[in-house]
């Protein structure tokens, strides 16, 4: 290559063809002009002319030096000039491509995608052929292993195909693959890391580094960040973000979400300059918490940073039966404290009479030693446990003399103590609890003895039905299932007291964990293994590597209850969905990764560098472009200068010329195709446009919904819109749009002097921008997302707004409406202050935060993506005629204001 300060030349040979440019000009020199085409005069005219010699015309020295350039720059060109050129790699065998593509690489995919064609480029560029090796298994279950040497275009193809991962890399087994690697010529390696340490990281550079030379690159800016499962604090969920290793101080916000895609809640996150670890705190009502089953770091989509939840963290509804003299006893004796202080951290809890708590709705009823049930409070309970509630039931001196028929097993009369035909020498301990059972994982301490216990009668059923034994295989806690074939509710009796009369089992640890499992009975989700006994979860639904909820890979399989326990997360069990429709079970990655570490020191002679960099600039298209232009322009000058430019163009001529300009097309650089391409689709068709804001979901959610809202275009009304464009508003032309749908986010960066220059153009020639915050759902007012919308319209001419009037065009466009829905209802809409002579009185500048996208979203199927609230259908409804509204108040500006359409409007009013 041939460096000329911050250029070289990629083809420096080829510039010695710039000497052929004197013969180039003499030839033009000595070469006239075409002669032009005149009507032949009448032969008198020739009568009286005399012979005289004659110079032909030379070509003008402007049009030869235009010619010249032409040539300069196709030599130029062909050249391959680069500013800010990358190094030649060293050595002369293969590229080596280590790209770590696990969880962790998800939030910063595009800068890695880049990096990897600037290393194929550079590789195509040296002529080399590249080896790919991705360190994460793939969704096939295959171990990481390195390709065989390429060329430059195969490996960009293989690479297109790479995404990440849910699961961590391995680079053990990338080492193992590696040291298997023999080549015939020193190798480059360029390995890029997602900056976690896995303790393989300083041998796997080594190796690398062994096959000639190596380049390691780091994230600095998007490091990433691992979400632990949420824990219960009292009435709130306790959600814990990591980070590898401490640094600038910095924020993050966690949103949690239902199962439809509603917004719940949402926190923020922050972390000091010293801390790695950083908690947010969710407090719901009870109603909305039971409904998260999402929890997630906005603007990092990752599989780390994304949890799932299940019915373990949802606070069910327990009922605890306290009448008569037991719920005016001093608290320390009286056993409904005992039991009151176990589930409070966990559950909703409510005290009262057994009718008043099932007409209250409880999920459990905890029944202490209370008497006999009267036949009334008896049937009741009956039906409460066949609908599927689940009665928990402790022993007392009043059962153990009077047993009744709700309980799981057949009791004998009378209890077991220290003093009798049946007395212990001592107090008795708890055996271990057997696989099986909802007690399974748990540890007994070895100082929780029992000293007095009902007895169970002897059945050939009474081991099935046993969940907790003494050490002489007496049962300690029996349950049945009672309903229709068995999928009813449950009853389960505790053979001992809630209180510490009968055992010291109510003072420990053990029995509030025991408790929290038999209340997570209410939503079977320990019925998986206590009911069925030892079977397996199926994989419903599992995440990608970039937090996308979807079906499972074909390599997914069950997963046994005691794998839960100690999960292990891989291409046949990945983060996701188990069990069944009535019974999920959450695997995330935090409940394996319990911290991110960050990389390790790297040997000596491995090159570390970032992500970010400035990527070197390829002249060679834009010089071939001007060239063509040039060439077209030559073209233009020849015709006039032959007078043809005034006549119609000939068919074969225009051919000439379209064939010129398709050429030219041809030869621009990647990015003026794709906007010469842009330019051509949204002038032949009508598109509604909106801003891509960066984030994938919300601009998936904006083109989902004005993709759906062209269809209603098209079947209600007389506009045919062909679809949804996203358009970025720095670099595309937007004045083929009327309307931009402008959802606003929390991570939009700042606009650039050249954006707001573009804004101010397309909203002062009639444009108009319709800004919607999405957050109107919470508290019916406009929420924190108008300062970030405030931040990012600096610098646009924003006109003065004013709340909709009753008479806006806006209320009458097509349909008749005074409220404006989208996902959410109730918010305001604001609009320009109304001036006819401007824009014909089209408001530039609509500000709402219904969420309009997101009513108006729907599937490849058809079915609306995400709920509206609070009005169901009707108000999906509305949101799809303000949409209607909107695009028509765009394109016909005040026409409906006109007063000649007075009637017909006061018509359909029914006036």
């Amino acid at each position: 290559m041939l460096s000329l300060g911050p250029m070289v030349f990629a083809q420096p040979l080829i510039l010695a063809a710039l000497g052929i440019l004197p013969i180039i000009y003499w030839l033009l020199r000595v070469t006239p002009p075409a002669p032009r085409r005149v009507a032949f005069p009448a032969i008198r005219l020739l009568f009286g002319l005399t012979a005289r010699e004659e110079t032909p015309a030379r070509t003008p020295w402007w049009l030869l030096a235009l010619r010249l350039l032409v040539a300069a720059l196709v030599i130029l060109g062909l050249a391959r000039p680069l500013i800010n050129p990358s190094a030649d790699y060293p050595g002369t065998g293969p590229i080596i491509l280590v790209v770590d593509n696990g969880w962790a690489a998800a939030a910063d995919w595009t800068a890695r995608r880049a990096h990897m064609d600037d290393v194929i480029d550079r590789a195509e560029r040296q002529g080399r052929r590249v080896i790919v090796l991705a360190t994460a298994p793939t969704e096939a279950g295959e171990p990481p292993a390195p390709s065989a040497p390429i060329r430059a275009a195969e490996a960009r193809a293989l690479l297109e195909a790479l995404v990440p991962q849910p699961w961590s890399t391995d680079r053990a087994t990338t080492l193992a693959a590696l040291e298997e690697l023999t080549l015939d010529h020193a190798a480059h390696a360029v390995w890029l890391s997602d900056g976690v340490g896995d303790g393989q990281e300083r041998a796997l550079a080594a190796r690398l580094q062994q096959l000639g030379s190596a380049d390691a690159l780091i994230p600095q800016a998007a490091r990433p960040l691992l979400m632990t499962p949420p824990s219960l604090d009292g009435l709130s969920l306790r959600v814990g973000v990591s980070r590898p290793e401490a640094g600038a101080p910095r924020s993050v916000t966690v949103r949690a979400a239902a199962a439809d895609g509603r917004l719940l809640g949402r926190e923020t996150v922050l972390f000091g300059e010293t801390e790695t670890y950083s908690e947010a705190l969710f407090s719901l009502p009870v109603e909305l918490r039971n409904e998260v089953a999402r929890i997630d770091i906005e603007g990092h989509a990752s599989a780390g940073a994304t949890i799932l939840l299940d019915d373990r963290w949802r606070r069910r509804p327990v009922g605890l039966v306290s009448v008569g003299a037991e719920a005016e006893m001093q608290p320390l004796l009286a056993d409904t404290h005992y039991i009151q202080r176990a589930l409070e951290p966990f559950s909703e809890l409510r005290r009262g009479d057994v009718q008043g708590l099932l007409e209250s709705g409880v999920a459990v009823l905890v029944l202490p030693d209370i008497g006999q049930l009267n036949a009334e409070e008896a049937a009741a309970i009956d039906g409460f446990v066949s609908d599927g509630g689940v009665l928990i039931r402790f022993a007392g001196p009043l059962m153990a003399v009077s047993p009744d028929d709700l309980s799981p097993v057949r009791l004998r009369l009378g209890d077991r103590t220290l003093s009798g035909a049946l007395s212990w020498t001592e107090p008795m301990p708890l055996a271990p609890f057997e696989p099986g059972t909802p007690f399974a994982d748990l540890t007994v301490p070895d100082d929780v003895l029992v000293g007095r216990q009902v007895l169970a009668e002897p059945s050939l059923d009474l081991s099935d039905r046993t969940w907790a034994r003494l050490v002489d295989g007496t049962p300690l806690v029996t349950a049945n299932r009672r309903g229709p074939e068995g999928q009813g509710g449950w009853i389960v009796l505790v053979h001992v007291t809630a209180g510490p009369e009968w055992s010291n089992l109510p003072l420990s640890g053990l029995f509030v964990e025991m408790l929290r499992r038999l209340v997570e009975l209410s939503n079977a989700s320990q019925a998986l293994g206590a009911a069925a006994g030892p079977g397996t979860l199926d994989p419903i639904l599992t995440l990608d590597g970039f937090a996308r909820l979807g079906a499972p890979p074909a390599m997914a399989g069950p997963l046994s209850p005691d794998q839960l326990g100690d999960p292990e997360i891989g291409p046949r069990s990945p983060p996701g969905l188990y069990g069944t429709e009535d019974a999920r079970r959450a695997l995330n990655l935090g409940d394996v990764i319990e911290a991110v570490q960050p990389l390790g020191p790297l040997p000596a002679g491995v090159a570390v560098s970032g992500y970010e960099r400035a990527r070197e600039l390829d002249l060679m298209p834009w010089l071939m472009a001007a060239a063509l232009a040039l060439m077209i322009a030559d073209l233009a000058i020849s015709l006039m200068l032959r007078r043809a430019v005034a006549l119609p163009l000939r068919p074969r001529t225009a051919g000439g010329i379209a064939a010129a300009i398709a050429l030219g097309l041809s030869a621009l650089p990647g990015e003026a195709q794709a906007d010469e391409t842009f330019a051509l689709t949204a002038a032949n068709e009508t598109y509604l446009a909106y801003v891509i804001t960066g984030d994938p979901t919300v601009d998936e959610i904006s083109r989902a919904g004005l993709e759906t809202l062209s269809l209603v275009l098209r079947t209600r009304t007389a506009v045919e819109a062909a679809g949804a464009l996203g358009v970025n508003v720095a670099t595309d032309e937007l004045a083929f749009f009327p309307l931009l749908y402008w959802p606003v986010t929390d991570t939009q960066p700042a606009l650039s002097a050249q954006a707001i220059e573009r804004l101010n153009d397309y909203l002062r020639f009639g444009g108009t921008i319709v800004f919607d915050t999405r957050d109107q759902g919470v508290g019916g007012e406009f929420g924190s997302r108008v300062a970030r919308m405030q931040d990012l319209t600096a610098g646009l001419d924003i006109p003065e707004l004013t709340p909709v009037p009753p008479e806006h065009v806006l209320t009458k466009a097509f349909y008749l409406m005074q409220d404006f829905p989208g996902r959410y209802a109730g918010g305001e809409v604001w609009v320009q202050t109304t001036e006819e002579h401007i824009n014909d009185g089209v408001s530039s500048i609509i500000i709402g935060g219904n969420d309009w996208a997101a009513a108006w979203a729907a599937d490849g199927l058809g079915q609306p993506m995400f709920a509206v609230v609070p009005g169901g259908d009707r108000q999906r409804e509305m949101a799809y005629r303000f949409g209607v509204n909107l695009v028509m108040y765009a394109l016909t500006g005040n026409y409906k204001a006109d007063q000649v359409h007075v009637p017909a409007i006061l018509e359909r009013l029914g006036q």
